[in-house]
């Protein structure tokens, strides 16, 4: 019933007409159901990016009916936890930076812009710590619905996550020029700014109503306990966990035995040797198989991606924004029909240059095994000149090493 008053509302009808069907004709409904509308809807065909453009009406429209749950108990600093308490200091970042908005928009002093203006940057520079929770979730959370055959909140949810990045990437960027004249501001403030803080008032709505009673209903205490271990790679949000939560045996597994070692034509390592190399490499490794599900990465001390051991055996394409699905499964395509072995990208990130190079990997009569990412920081190698014919070390060796 509710999935197909939603698909009137994407044929074109006014959203008060649809709002008054749903209040005839349904009673309650809760999270679940919506998870369900939309995961149905792109069984059914309908796309993903036509879902993410309506999902904010689907919510509006169904927030009346919609059951508002009380939030389950978990204890402190379970991931759940964590979300809730970052989602709150977004709010009350967010907050401050409408509160900066609205008196620029009020103003019309521009000597008194510099003031107002500085106000605002610092509250935005507060709320775009929101890509660490976005990451984590991202990676960690759609992972683990994703395992119990729920992949719509993510497909979805990622879309609109990256929506918001882009607006505070192009907000951010805007405010850093030296001089912006008070005109440009109303007009930055009443339509980027807004749109930016409306979808990630949006987006807390959702995480709190649909994502995480979702979660905390799915997920057993093993998987929290994967979540709890991976989430330091990706970082915190304005908060820091709080002490209570710690999972049994959440430390990783000792190292199996391997004493006769793992032969090569070339040669026979240790499992443990094998382990050192891939941590020494100075290029990132993740290998994705036949069927496309990652299955190997390596960890070494510098990853320029991060990466978390809930992505192994998940499909390679919901570990993309869903921007950028379409190349990923070209990348694929040519590689399996045997079109191309070899596809190179380089951008910079994060202040380094990274050289990311797809290949494929083939066995000895050519049949296709799986693609083979390798990511590098290029920097220093780009800024080389000249020549080094004698020792000299760049770093002084870690501590501990003999």
């Amino acid at each position: 019933m509710l999935k197909s008053i939603i698909k009137r509302l994407h044929a074109g009808e006014a959203p008060d007409q649809v709002k008054g069907s749903l209040k005839q004709l349904v009673c309650e409904t809760d999270y679940s159901e919506i998870a369900a509308m939309e995961q149905e809807l792109i069984a059914e065909g309908m796309p993903v990016k036509e879902i993410q453009g309506m999902c904010d009406l689907h919510s509006q429209v169904t927030r009346e009916v919609l059951v508002q749950l009380a939030p389950a108990s978990v204890p402190p600093g379970h991931p759940a936890d964590t979300l809730r308490r970052e989602n709150a200091a977004i709010g009350e970042s967010l907050a401050r930076m409408q509160q900066a908005m609205d008196r620029i928009l009020e103003n019309g002093d521009d000597g008194a812009t510099a003031g107002l203006l500085l106000d605002w940057r610092q509250a935005l520079n507060e709320v775009q710590d929101i890509d660490k929770h976005y990451q984590r979730k991202e990676h960690l959370f759609f992972t683990g619905l994703e395992r119990h055959g729920i992949s719509g909140p993510s497909k979805v949810m990622w879309g609109k996550d990256d929506e918001i990045r882009d607006l505070l990437k192009d907000l951010s960027a805007a405010l850093r020029e030296r001089e912006v004249a008070l005109d440009e501001l109303k007009i930055l403030a009443a339509i980027t700014g807004a749109t930016a803080a409306a979808a990630i008032r949006e987006m807390i709505h959702k995480e709190e109503q649909i994502l995480l009673p979702l979660c905390l209903e799915k997920f057993t205490p093993d998987e929290w306990a994967e979540i709890w271990a991976s989430s330091p790679r990706y970082g915190w949000c304005l908060v820091e966990p709080r002490e209570g939560y710690r999972p049994a045996d959440s430390e990783p597994a000792d190292l199996p035995s391997n004493t006769g070692g793992v032969c090569f034509p070339t040669g026979t390592l240790t499992l443990e040797q094998l382990i050192g190399i891939f941590s020494t490499l100075p290029v990132d490794l993740t290998f994705v198989d036949a069927d496309d599900k990652v299955a190997f990465f390596s960890e070494g001390p510098h990853r320029i991606f991060a990466r978390s051991r809930a992505i192994i055996g998940r499909k390679v394409q919901n570990c993309h924004p869903p921007r950028s699905v379409d190349v990923v499964d070209r990348i694929l395509a040519d590689f399996r029909s045997g079109r191309q072995n070899v596809a190179e990208f380089w951008i910079p990130f994060t202040g380094r240059f990274a050289h990311i190079r797809y290949f494929a990997v083939r066995s000895a009569d050519g049949g296709y095994l799986g693609t083979l990412e390798v990511t590098q920081d290029v920097s220093k190698i780009r800024a080389i000149e000249g020549q080094r014919r004698l020792l000299e070390y760049d770093e002084p060796a870690s501590a501990g090493a003999q």
